[in-house]
């Protein structure tokens, strides 16, 4: 019985509880959530395509309500799709709740432990450390080279048209994401956009597709037994690891070079290296190289991924198209790519789109979390371990904000509505997650997509190929397009 009352004073964020005849609050068991039938012992894993997981889990959500479970083989999951109860997980983290065990080994066993995999003190501690690289003022002193970087593009793509050549803007988008992680967390131009087969880029986008995989997978066969495809991965990750300590055995000859670089990083591996040998420090090298690595995964496939989505919406909407080549134009000037920093938050139209694009087509759709304690969530008493996963695109969509929710419409962000602001308690969408965890990297993300986003607007008119197959969402750790098929034209 003390348990209980325990378990009911933690309710007291949430507003969905039920009351029965007696005033007492009933809460539900997980035993009591609706859900698909499975089948015994492997559950419900072959009604999940590993490549549309988040599909799946929204069309249960239509179909069993805001709170239901599933199985994967003998493991049970909620799935939570009511945006209030999300907001609240998110703000419970790290606390209460953490990244879920299973997804938190995976990736630790494909070399990226770090901010992203560790939890409670481990992680407020890096957290700090991390943040220190991805203020403000940082992405300032790093504006001139993403000036650079996005030239690269520009005229890298001028080029192919003026030739008469097919622009592979997804590939590009993805590698210019990579050079600018790479440029601004450890201090290097590998210039990937210009080497077509980029070893990294591959590298990092069959570790992507593996770790989605393998967190779809309803056994961890490759512990036991490693298939061709996990020995790529391995290999991947151990070549991924070797540029990373490349990278640091360069930045300590230059803070050796360069002992002023101690008292003022200008990277974050330096960062990261200046923590790791102060006096008593608690960091070790695995601590550098875990999240020197997180960064490179964290700052590739998300970007280029949210400027694709984008696009897509853009390529087909000629008016949005329109109002975006305009506003870029009146901030940019005379000029072909943005060059003032201040100019960065002047694009109050592309902003929208953006929100818009990131609504519809989010590369998070889905969130899992574990709860560390027995919890209430709602109405359901969730004992401690109990895994969850949060429909962060389909709460949207459920709280019937969006009027035409299926119809990309930018104008429905002009009237300075707050629903992305991480502390909003009416907050709508999630795109950078929430609460504490709240995306580090969010300032650089959208930097990233207003240069490149207006550069294409200022410089190329887009057009969607009509002969082309239909876009659709894979589940690739991100939710990818599996193409970008629009073509480029000069204005």
């Amino acid at each position: 019985m003390e348990a209980i009352l325990n378990l009911r004073a933690l309710a007291s964020s949430t507003d969905s509880m039920q009351v029965g005849d007696s005033g007492q609050t009933v809460l539900r068991r997980i035993a009591d959530l609706p859900g698909p039938k499975g089948i015994p012992i492997l559950g419900n894993m072959f009604q999940i395509e590993s490549l549309r997981f988040h599909q799946a889990l929204e069309n249960w959500a239509r179909e069993f309500g805001p709170m239901y479970k599933f199985k994967v083989g003998r493991k049970t999951i909620v799935v939570v799709s009511d945006n209030a109860l999300i907001s609240n997980l998110l703000r419970d983290r790290p606390d209460a709740l953490r990244r879920t065990s299973r997804s938190a080994r995976i990736l630790t066993e494909l070399g990226t432990r770090g901010v992203f995999t560790d939890e409670g003190d481990e992680w407020r501690k890096q957290r700090k450390l991390v943040m220190r690289g991805l203020t403000p003022e940082v992405i300032r002193r790093f504006f001139p080279t993403m000036v650079t970087m996005t030239e690269r593009l520009r005229l890298r793509w001028i080029k192919a048209v003026t030739a008469g050549q097919t622009v592979d803007v997804l590939r590009d988008l993805k590698a210019f994401a990579l050079d600018v992680i790479i440029g601004l967390a450890m201090g290097h131009d590998i210039n990937a956009l210009e080497h077509d087969d980029n070893p990294l880029q591959r590298d990092i986008e069959n570790i992507f597709y593996r770790v989605a995989r393998r967190m779809t997978s309803p056994v961890a066969y490759w512990r036991h037994v490693k298939l061709p495809v996990d020995r790529a991965a391995d290999a991947s990750a151990e070549r991924i690891a070797q540029i990373v300590h490349g990278f640091i055995a360069q930045t300590r000859s230059t803070l050796a070079t360069h002992p002023e670089r101690r008292i003022k990083p200008t990277n974050m591996l330096e960062a990261l290296l200046v923590a790791r040998d102060e006096p008593g420090s608690e960091f070790t090298d695995d601590h550098v190289v875990g999240n020197a690595i997180t960064m490179v995964f964290a700052g590739e496939d998300t970007t280029s991924n949210t400027i694709a989505w984008l696009l897509n919406f853009i390529a087909r909407d000629p008016h949005a198209a329109q109002v975006m080549a305009a506003e870029s134009d009146a901030i940019l000037g005379d000029h072909l790519v943005l060059q003032e920093f201040a100019g960065l938050e002047q694009f109050t139209y592309l902003d929208a789109a953006t929100n818009e694009a990131m609504r519809i087509k989010p590369v998070a759709p889905i969130m899992g979390f574990e709860t560390n304690k027995d919890m209430v969530v709602g109405d359901l008493l969730a004992p401690s371990g109990t895994a969850m996963l949060a429909c962060l695109r389909h709460s949207g969509q459920l709280a019937g904000e969006f009027v035409e929710s299926d119809l990309f419409q930018p104008e429905r962000w002009l009237g300075g509505d707050q629903a992305l602001a991480n502390d909003s308690p009416t907050r709508k969408l999630f795109p950078f997650g929430g609460g504490p965890r709240f995306c580090p990297g969010r300032f650089l993300a959208m930097a990233e997509v207003r240069m490149v986003t207006s550069m294409i607007a200022r410089n190329f008119t887009l057009s969607y190929d009509q002969n082309a197959l239909p876009v659709e969402e894979l589940f690739t750790f991100t939710m990818t397009p599996s193409a970008l098929p629009i073509k480029l034209t000069l204005r």
